[in-house]
């Protein structure tokens, strides 16, 4: 899915999605381990953690937009452009990480993805990921829907959220070996007042490309007004994030 992102707010004001991404890095068997490939590196903060980590590291993203504060911020780091449905390395790697991209792809074009992963492993090489999971943003998603039907729209569902045996299934067509795989409820904190707006904002733009501008406006704020029972505590706004988590090995 090709979005345009605003690159300096999301590095702001978004930074929960690479520092959850910590997490995920644990997964990592670090035995033996040199080249790392970050696919969908966005604003390259994992990349530099895992350079920090003393991994050799590649940073690849689709984004222009995040990859020049990528290169910025972390100059010493390789990052390059390119799709994750389309692409070739030189030389394989040990690891392929990847953190909060994978459900932006559409579910006709993963098996693309997960071959081009397989194919930049070594023999033995490890595909660490996370992504949104089955269930996720589903209060979010379910009222965008039903209040664009309100307004004459059609909402489209602009993510992929698979459950773990269907993405299982999935690396092991291809020809990876599952061997860690957990779906869990993960409430994240937004950031201000206007947390929950701002976020729809942020990552839900394409349904709304055929939106009148002032129908969008009311929209969402129709929905800040219908989540807020949900969503909104102690003077907080909560997204309703479901994770995919997940650790394949290529044989």
């Amino acid at each position: 899915m090709n979005q345009n992102w605003n690159a300096e707010k999301y590095t702001s004001d978004f930074s929960f999605v690479h520092n959850y991404g910590n997490d995920v890095l644990e997964l990592i068997d670090t035995a033996g381990v040199k080249d790392v490939l970050d696919l969908g590196c966005g604003n390259g903060a994992l990349t530099n953690t895992l350079a920090e980590k003393g991994f050799s590291v590649v940073g690849m993203d689709a984004s222009e937009e995040m990859l020049e504060i990528a290169r910025n911020n972390y100059p010493g780091i390789s990052f390059i452009r390119s799709d994750a449905v389309d692409f070739a390395l030189e030389k394989p790697v040990d690891v392929v990480f990847s953190n909060a991209v994978f459900h932006w792809i559409d579910k006709a074009d993963q098996p693309r993805m997960l071959e081009c992963v397989y194919r930049a492993l070594k023999s033995g090489g490890q595909f660490v990921f996370e992504m949104g999971g089955i269930g996720n943003n589903i209060l979010i998603h379910s009222a965008l829907a039903d209040i664009f039907r309100e307004y004459g729209y059609t909402y489209k569902m602009p993510f992929y959220f698979p459950s773990v045996g269907e993405y299982a299934g999935m690396l092991e067509a291809v020809g990876f070996q599952v061997r860690f795989a957990v779906l869990f409820d993960r409430p994240t904190k937004l950031k201000g007042e206007n947390g929950l707006s701002d976020w729809i904002n942020m990552f839900v733009k394409n349904p709304f490309l055929e939106v009148d501008k002032g129908d969008k406006d009311a929209i969402i704020e129709t929905a800040v007004k219908r989540l807020s029972s949900d969503l909104y505590k102690d003077n907080t706004w909560y997204a309703d994030y479901v994770r995919l988590r997940m650790r394949a090995v290529k044989k």
